[in-house]
């Protein structure tokens, strides 16, 4: 007796049918049209995948949300004609990856004064568009750290546009490394408003409400950034010892309910051994007074920064 073929075109009917019916009971609550056309592409997607499982987990994975993503503007103040120096720090910022935040490496100085400075800074912004010039006369002490805290709530004004505001903005100097990744861990826990964060001075101390952050890095939330723009605080009080002056505007203004000292992850450069410095270590988020090129080198081969080097025909570094 001759055996009769399965009837293929009726089992696939059936498949159908059923992977509908499964798809109608995970959607049986909702009624709106978008959950219907969720219902048509979960049965269409089990019939043709080849893989049922996997197109599941795709189909149903959370979608990345940047609101959720942290936004640094991270700011080192510098000056006009250290060409050398912005270069070498794009090269340290470059090859860092921070998961979890979007980190936005500025260079910030003010006014140009010398005919060289505008082609050759106009040309580093058509390249790398890393630059901020601020209105203002280069000055230690007189008030650049003001112009640039007031300055950002205006530059960074779109919401919805590709200068939106930031959750923290940082300054710091471009004699500072600083770990990326480990900046951003130490941010995740924090409060995105009324936050003070950096390196208690002086040196010995460890209480964040007491005195102020050292100019090696501070990181402020946006809100604070807005405060210095609107208060009659800090363009009251302009000059002397820019770090000081600002832990000043903070204590004036009783800003800053939050404050985090990032002490010892946060540290000067052992040598010379100071009580504001220690070895260098694994738990570092940053390094300061890197003052000449072997202290960056010994730095730099520390933390392993060349690890990920691709190997490659084109090179050979041992």
């Amino acid at each position: 007796m001759k055996t009769s073929r399965p009837d293929r075109r009726g089992f696939i009917i059936y498949s159908f049918f059923f992977i509908c019916f499964l798809c109608a009971l995970a959607s049986i609550n909702e009624v709106r049209f978008d959950s219907l056309l969720k219902f048509g592409r979960c049965a269409l997607s089990n019939i043709n995948a080849p893989n049922s499982t996997s197109t599941a987990n795709v189909l149903l994975a959370p979608n990345s949300s940047s609101d959720d993503e942290i936004r640094i503007l991270f700011g080192i103040l510098t000056l006009p004609d250290q060409y050398h120096r912005r270069h070498f720090l794009r090269m340290i910022y470059g090859t860092q990856t921070p998961v979890g935040a979007s980190v936005d490496v500025k260079f910030v100085f003010c006014n140009l004064t010398k005919e060289d400075q505008k082609v050759l800074v106009a040309l580093e912004i058509m390249r790398y568009d890393d630059i901020i010039i601020l209105n203002c006369k280069e000055n230690m002490n007189k008030g650049k750290t003001y112009t640039y805290f007031s300055s950002l709530p205006e530059m960074f004004n779109d919401t919805k546009g590709p200068n939106r505001p930031y959750h923290y903005v940082m300054k710091t100097d471009d004699d500072a490394y600083f770990r990326l990744q480990s900046l951003v861990d130490s941010l995740k826990p924090l409060p995105r408003q009324d936050l003070y964060y950096g390196y208690v001075i002086p040196c010995p101390s460890m209480d964040p409400f007491v005195h102020y952050m050292s100019g090696m890095g501070y990181l402020i939330s946006w809100d604070i950034v807005e405060w210095i723009r609107e208060s009659d605080i800090p363009k009251n009080h302009l000059e002397g010892p820019e770090d000081k002056i600002f832990g000043d505007w903070i204590r004036e203004g009783h800003r800053a309910k939050n404050r985090y000292n990032a002490k010892w992850s946060m540290y000067n450069f052992p040598e010379p051994p100071t009580r504001c410095t220690h070895e260098l270590w694994p738990d570092t988020i940053a390094v300061h007074l890197l003052k000449n090129q072997e202290k960056w080198i010994t730095t730099l081969k520390y933390f392993n920064v060349t690890d990920n080097l691709k190997p490659s025909k084109l090179y050979h570094i041992p």
